[in-house]
């Protein structure tokens, strides 16, 4: 999932989730539970018939596993982003039980509108997942959410132009066909000064530590993109360009996430490839790019009135049993780790691709508060080198700018 601003209207989501509300009973095995009312929300996709329904799925089979309740599930639409400051305006009204991002996390906690997974709880969801993951869904030593995928981003490449050795790194992909890449977008650009030592709050969850992406290793990045820019086969992606540019052989490397998978399938065919980030080379050495790196999860109400059927089917959709289903119907790539030692699992290149990245050319995306201060000045320092105001005469002035609003509360 593409990082979204989360500014999405109370009054816009309400009428979606109008839109999107829809009842149904699932009876425990002998008729006679405790009745149950949990609302439940998820991105659209995960409720359409032309996406098989996984939610609808997932909720029946956890009915049938609890006889002890008689649930009424109601449903209802908001994505992963959205959903956050929905709850945290008005978590009475909102959801038991949601989908969110995890850099979104601090918005619900500083409304008290999430609640802790503690006890045998926690211990299964420990059990299950990889340190990475469950740090990023941690803050002050409690965990707020059950991770059901990974969220990060990759590379996709033609495989009639670029060899599996070729797409190591990218400044030799440029030299044999055309890169396109999200060079305004404030999500993506950091992974090239994030590769070169840059650091974003300590380890990322320090705020008082504050943003080092300013110096001289800052300033070499910033020479290194204005030379790339001015590279005839690399082309910004921007407005879905990268995407066209793949289907009319235009373009033949883009950069995104799982959710593009079946787009690149339907663009490149049997010539579709998937590799984590390339390195690139400054100043004669290896760079390696890294992304920012988080996870997607479930969230309970802390004000459910069916506190425990809530946290037990929030456990429930981020089980192994759910994340297969969600692999199944949707291609949504699984992060359970002993689901992801299954054959097919470890044979899936983009399984391959998203978890590498995740694991080894990728930094932890902070939820800090002070983060929300960082899209915006790298938002116009990629802007700035695509139209020439940021150039070599002024990088280092530029450069050290943009550190300054980093580490500023207003821009």
């Amino acid at each position: 999932m593409k990082r979204k601003t989360v500014t999405a209207m109370t009054a816009a989501l309400t009428i979606a989730l109008a839109a999107g509300l829809g009842g149904c009973s699932s009876a425990g095995a002998d008729g006679q539970g405790e009745n149950v009312r949990l609302m439940v929300w998820s991105p659209s996709a995960d409720q359409s018939k032309d996406s098989g329904e996984w939610l609808q799925k997932a909720c029946s089979n956890f009915a049938q596993l609890h006889p002890e309740w008689n649930i009424t599930f109601v449903y209802g639409v908001a994505d992963e982003a959205s959903a956050a400051s929905q709850v945290a305006q008005d978590a009475d009204a909102s959801a038991d039980v949601f989908m969110f991002a995890n850099d979104t996390l601090t918005t619900m906690t500083d409304a008290n509108a999430l609640a802790k997974f503690g006890g045998k709880y926690r211990e299964q969801i420990e059990a299950t997942n990889s340190q990475e993951v469950l740090d990023s869904l941690t803050m002050d030593g409690e965990l707020y959410g059950v991770p059901f995928t990974t969220n990060t981003w990759f590379m996709y490449y033609d495989k009639s132009v670029f060899t599996e050795e070729d797409v190591k790194n990218l400044d030799t992909m440029l030299e044999k066909g055309v890169v396109s890449f999200p060079f305004t977008n404030s999500w993506y650009l950091p992974a090239f000064y994030l590769g070169n030592g840059c650091t974003l709050f300590g380890d990322g969850t320090d705020e008082a530590a504050g943003v080092d992406f300013g110096g001289e290793k800052a300033v070499e990045v910033t020479n290194y993109l204005i030379d790339l820019m001015a590279d005839p086969n690399f082309v910004v992606d921007a407005d879905g360009s990268g995407m066209a540019g793949l289907r009319d052989g235009s373009i033949n490397a883009i950069f995104s996430g799982s959710w593009d998978a079946a787009s690149v399938q339907e663009a490149l065919g049997d010539n579709m490839g998937v590799a984590a980030l390339p390195t690139y080379t400054l100043n004669g050495k290896e760079v390696q790019m890294l992304a920012y790196a988080g996870s997607k999860a479930i969230g309970v109400n802390p004000n459910s009135k069916n506190m425990v059927a809530a946290v037990e089917l929030a456990v429930y959709l981020g089980s192994a049993e759910a994340q297969q289903l969600h692999y199944d119907l949707r291609a949504v790539i699984p992060c359970n780790t002993e689901l992801l030692k299954s054959e097919t699992l470890a044979a899936d290149p983009l399984v391959q691709a998203q978890n590498t990245t995740f694991d080894e050319t990728s930094v932890l995306q902070p939820f800090v508060s002070a983060m929300n201060n960082c899209w915006t000045p790298v938002e116009n320092m990629g802007k700035g080198i695509r139209n020439g105001s940021v150039t070599h005469e002024n990088a280092e002035e530029q450069t050290n700018a943009m550190n300054e609003a980093m580490n500023s509360n207003g821009i």
